[in-house]
């Protein structure tokens, strides 16, 4: 529609750059489409992946000795009564608790274990990290149904010589194997309340904020 009446009334180049900016992000890049401030529907994130530094509480039913609160370590193991160094990062509450179940069975008969994450900080590929001109750059922990709003209040919006429009979100497609890029329009969104410019994120969203040459 915009080409024929491009061709019909013979628009100048300035008014056909515009137009064609009007499909795409700063750089060229695409947008995500629009999510709503409150999500009308809540849904369940994808399942919870340890990683380190996590807590954990271990239960082992009718074995109080055995049960523990350990944290993961750097090297993504933990240590409880009778198992030494098992793997833990990687694998989700369930899958850990399937691998203790199978360690402790050498010394108890089918026993019958928990694991609750009681205070998490992810793998990289479950947190947002959002850096450059912003008030407080950080990676934090993905929750379901988060926005790039909620994001930007955790880290305390922009900074003074943000230049959040022309900020950009990558994202890792797993289909593809590839990472993409998105605009991002952070000014209209945080100083004109423009909720066009609120998207969904995901779990390993980076977001990369320049600043002003002015």
């Amino acid at each position: 529609m915009h080409m024929r009446l491009l061709a019909r009334y013979g628009a100048g180049p300035a008014l056909s750059l515009m137009l064609l900016s009007s499909c795409v992000g700063g750089g060229g890049r695409p947008e995500l489409p629009p999510a709503s401030y409150v999500a009308t529907q809540e849904a369940p994130g994808e399942e919870y992946i340890i990683g380190p530094l996590d807590q954990l509480n271990i239960f082992v039913w009718r074995n109080p000795e055995l049960s523990a609160k350990v944290q993961v370590r750097p090297d993504g193991r933990i240590t409880t009564p009778l198992i030494n160094d098992m793997p833990a990062v990687g694998k989700t509450p369930a899958m850990l608790a399937d691998d203790l179940k199978i360690a402790l069975g050498e010394y108890i008969k089918d026993p019958i274990v928990s694991v609750i994450v009681e205070n998490f900080s992810g793998t990289f590929s479950q947190q947002v990290r959002i850096v450059g001109a912003t008030g407080k750059p950080a990676s934090i922990p993905y929750r379901a149904n988060m926005t790039l709003l909620d994001a930007m209040i955790a880290v305390g919006g922009l900074s003074e010589f943000a230049a959040g429009n022309r900020a950009k979100l990558i994202r890792y497609d797993r289909t593809t194997g590839k990472q993409k890029e998105y605009a991002l329009r952070l000014s209209s969104l945080l100083k004109n309340g423009d909720s066009r410019a609120n998207v969904k994120l995901q779990p390993g969203d980076v977001i990369i904020i320049p600043e002003s040459m002015f």
